[in-house]
């Protein structure tokens, strides 16, 4: 037999008013560090420093999102470290081969001239 559960209705319920004050806080968050990355683009020189303080910039609005609308920020310590750490790993050995390819590229140019 099936059970049926009876299910009251009230008539007089309000609607609760949605809560968008975290999405217009993490939009200003975003919005400023987007703009500083264009200030940092427009006018400074090109120069390791600048790309370095663009690509950290980066790096932390991309955290930034997937803390927020990912939902990160709100799991376990040991689930956020099994991300950040292999991201950050990742990082370093990117950093690294460009710096060995560069290096290695460098010693072929001179090694066999142009």
């Amino acid at each position: 037999m099936a059970h049926h559960v009876e299910v009251q209705h009230n008539e007089l319920r309000e609607i609760p008013k949605p809560n968008t004050g975290w999405i217009w806080k993490t939009f200003w968050v975003l919005v400023g560090i987007t703009a500083v990355e264009f200030v940092i683009a427009f006018t400074m020189e090109a120069s390791t420093l600048r790309n370095s303080i663009y690509i950290v910039l980066t790096i932390f609005k991309a955290f930034f999102i997937v803390a927020e609308f990912m939902h990160l920020k709100h799991e376990t310590k040991g689930l956020i470290w099994s991300i950040l750490i292999p991201t950050a790993l990742l990082i370093w050995l990117l950093v690294a081969l460009v710096t060995e390819g560069s290096y290695a590229g460098e010693l072929l140019q001179h090694t066999f001239g142009n």
